[in-house]
């Protein structure tokens, strides 16, 4: 199915496109009008082929248009919307920015979080390992998976963690609906990024498989009136994220306010 998707975007629709193009650039040699004007079209059997070949088109073109909605969202930065993480090294620049601690208080966000030495944990959507890293350090005892569905991504906190002697940190290639954990987690989480997740309330649904008993969902994510972040209508509202991750089946259990721009948020799975 993924290549079905990649032959989509990369040759069907490119190809139907063009097809539709030459159609209109050499249409008189077939002797149909322009749309819009009053020629009429000759119909005789030497324009059967121009049927075949339009049939053709309409094919390809329905075919990219049923495809290419399935495929998952690109990777994006947290501090954007529409762009993909290509380039780990140049990510990193903005993602580890210090700048960026003075407002996302990431030792406090870690610290309210209470986790135990041994804790596992899961940065979905960890990027360049920002909070990942620091995880790493604050559960010397425990694991810390960072997830991405961006190669170069996951190469590089690879190269990171081992650079900067972690070894409880292993970087995973994760899937868009599914983030590929080696082992379920005490604590999954994920910054900046319920906002580019579809079908949440499946996925999240999915994601109580992967939590250890008394394992939480952490969700920080920007606010509506937040001076940084994603436009404006692409940012969900809290409100909106508990009643999605209640009808996945959590509860909240705490909601954490002194994040300037990002609310913060922890669920649990409610007991069935």
């Amino acid at each position: 199915m993924k290549r079905s998707r990649q032959i989509a975007v990369e040759v069907v629709a490119p190809l139907a496109f063009s097809l539709v193009a030459a159609w209109h650039d050499d249409e008189d040699a077939y002797g149909i009008a322009r749309p819009g004007t009053q020629r009429m079209r000759l119909e005789t059997p030497v324009f059967q082929p121009r049927n075949d070949f339009m049939r053709k088109v309409e094919f390809m073109l329905m075919l990219s248009c049923v495809l290419l909605p399935a495929m998952p969202a690109a990777a994006q930065a947290p501090h954007t919307h529409q762009h993909t993480f290509g380039d780990a090294e140049k990510w990193a620049q903005v993602f580890d920015d210090p700048k960026r601690d003075a407002w996302q208080k990431p030792h406090e966000v870690i610290q309210a979080l209470a986790l135990k030495p041994d804790a596992v944990v899961a940065d979905i959507g960890s990027g360049t390992g920002y909070f990942a890293v620091r995880f790493a350090r604050m559960v010397p005892k425990g694991k810390v998976y960072g997830v991405d569905t961006e190669s170069d991504m996951v190469k590089y906190l690879a190269e990171r963690a081992k650079r900067e002697g972690l070894k409880n940190v292993t970087a995973v290639a994760g899937a868009p609906g599914d983030p590929r954990l080696p082992e379920k987690a005490d604590l999954i989480i994920l910054v900046d990024v319920y906002h580019h997740i579809e079908g949440r309330e499946r996925y999240f649904r999915s994601l109580r498989d992967a939590l250890r008993p008394g394992g939480r969902i952490a969700i920080i994510d920007f606010t509506l009136n937040s001076p940084d972040g994603p436009p404006k209508n692409a940012r969900i509202a809290p409100e909106r994220v508990k009643t999605e991750l209640e009808r996945a089946g959590y509860t909240l259990v705490q909601e954490h306010t002194f994040l300037p721009n990002q609310y913060f948020l922890i669920f649990q799975p409610r007991a069935t």
